[in-house]
């Protein structure tokens, strides 16, 4: 039985904490300071990190590597095309690993940048920063072609997949779904939780590919208002689900 909790880091950040509560032993996804799972682990004498997983290079989520690497001697498993402090084994599409018992999938992401990468053992997601709840992430090194297509892998997912993304983006992404399908009933009743959530000072995390379908624009590029929409904002017609999401990804980095 695999218990997963956020340690929440920075200002947004999640690392997520994957404990095998039978065996006290536990790994860690993007650990982009060493601090909260270091308190962690002192809270609870007698657990060992056995592993850390990255998506990808950024420095909020590569920070801790290092030091939890030496401090407690994990494996550290990265994506293969991308420069990850103290990787041990280089991970590419179609790879597998195992963690806790469980394994993994590995699902090459590119977008937010080029190596990116998932983690998919069902009905479990770690995708970093490339499918966010209600958003996605900007592209910093990847084509919008590229990211649509990494989020459509994402979206074919079975519905009920949970999706550990590592930022508290959900209200203002839902804002800008708001603005995009403004008649969206699905849209209108998750930003009414995440507001309730959110003032409860609650996290809104894990969401569902099911409920990302609903709800997320950039997984709705194939719908006609979406599309409406876009072409609004770029002043012409988007030919292709592609150009639906860049217009919409140009949009939202404004918004």
């Amino acid at each position: 039985m695999i218990q997963i909790d956020a340690l929440p880091a920075f200002s947004d950040n999640y690392i997520w904490l994957l404990q095998d509560t039978a065996k006290r032993r536990c790994a860690v996804v993007d650990p982009g300071d060493a601090a909260p799972v270091q308190a962690w682990l002192a809270a609870n004498p007698g657990w060992v990190l056995e592993d850390i997983l990255i998506t990808h290079h950024h420095h909020d989520h590569v920070g801790g590597v290092e030091a939890l690497k030496h401090a407690t001697g994990a494996r550290v498993c990265g994506p293969a095309q991308e420069r990850i402090p103290a990787r041990d084994l280089a991970l590419d599409d179609g790879d597998q690993v195992k963690v806790l018992g469980l394994d993994f999938d590995i699902i090459a992401v590119p977008g937010h940048t080029l190596g990116h990468i998932a983690y998919y053992s069902a009905p479990l997601l770690f995708c970093g920063d490339t499918l966010f709840a209600a958003g996605c992430g900007r592209l910093f090194e990847g084509t919008p072609e590229q990211m649509h297509q990494s989020l459509s892998r994402l979206a074919a997912l079975p519905t009920e997949t949970r999706v550990y993304c590592t930022h508290e983006y959900t209200l203002s992404n839902l804002r800008f779904a708001k603005a995009v399908e403004p008649e969206n009933l699905h849209v209108a009743q998750r930003f009414a939780d995440v507001t309730r959530l959110r003032g409860e000072d609650r996290i809104s995390l894990p969401s569902t590919i099911g409920l990302e379908r609903l709800t997320n624009p950039f997984l709705r590029t194939a719908e006609t208002s979406v599309k409406q929409k876009a072409d609004e904002w770029k002043g012409h017609s988007n030919t292709s689900q592609a150009s639906v999401f860049a217009a919409l990804r140009s949009w939202k980095d404004t918004f």
